[in-house]
């Protein structure tokens, strides 16, 4: 009877400190006090260690032999080649859900668009981040779950959740500026065209290039911030 309740709270856990390290609450390499966590998120030590087990899976986290838990660090040699990765993994999920997506396929990328398109009705700052954020994602994940792989929708989610702590770096800068957000709605449009002619070729080209286009951005902001 009490699984439950303890997997609710690692879960816990575990969701509000990937997000608190994805958004700068902790700097990289800034060492996790479990007596701090515990305050922070008034957890207990089980549900905190079982978290930090997940994040150091999925290299948000470094355990430290005998000395508990750091941020892992961020560094451009990392940012370069996930960004690679993912761009080409991307391209070729793209090519695949051309080739295999179905017109309810055609008609959520639409409607993820849509919805997507509509941020800039919000008015508040952190809304604006979180909604755009959370639609933008809907939106791309619309587009690749036409590769009708479950494994390489996988991989793709993996790569995300590495990637996501950079990317958030941009995120900021862009989705705050009303200019830089206009390009992105512009971006997206044209990329919906290109994929419902499925131009397969073209597409794919698109897309790499529109998921390198944070890359000197994110450069930018880490030499700012002495992370690269």
């Amino acid at each position: 009877m009490e699984t439950a309740p303890k997997q609710n709270l690692a879960i816990s856990a575990y969701s509000r400190l990937k997000h608190d390290i994805i958004r700068s609450a902790f700097a990289p390499g800034e060492k996790l006090l479990m007596s701090k966590l515990k305050e922070r998120y008034d957890l207990g030590v089980g549900p905190l260690r079982e978290a930090l087990s997940h994040l150091v899976a999925e290299r948000l986290v470094v355990a430290i032999s005998q000395r508990g838990y750091r941020v892992a660090p961020m560094s451009r040699q990392e940012l370069l080649d996930l960004y690679d990765a993912r761009t080409q993994l991307e391209g070729l999920i793209l090519e695949l859900a051309i080739e295999r997506g179905d017109d309810s396929w055609e008609a959520s990328i639409l409607a993820t668009a849509h919805t997507l398109a509509k941020v800039v009705e919000i008015n508040s700052t952190e809304q604006v981040l979180d909604v755009w954020d959370t639609r933008h994602s809907e939106f791309h994940t619309a587009i690749a779950a036409g590769c009708k792989s479950p494994h390489l929708m996988q991989a793709r989610a993996q790569l995300f959740d590495q990637v996501e702590r950079y990317r958030h770096l941009w995120l900021r800068e862009t989705v705050l500026s009303e200019k830089a957000l206009a390009r992105k709605r512009n971006e997206h449009a044209e990329l919906v065209d290109i994929i419902l002619k499925r131009d397969a070729i073209k597409a794919r080209d698109m897309m790499r290039a529109h998921l390198m286009t944070p890359v000197p951005i994110i450069i930018e902001v880490m030499e700012r911030q002495g992370l690269a």
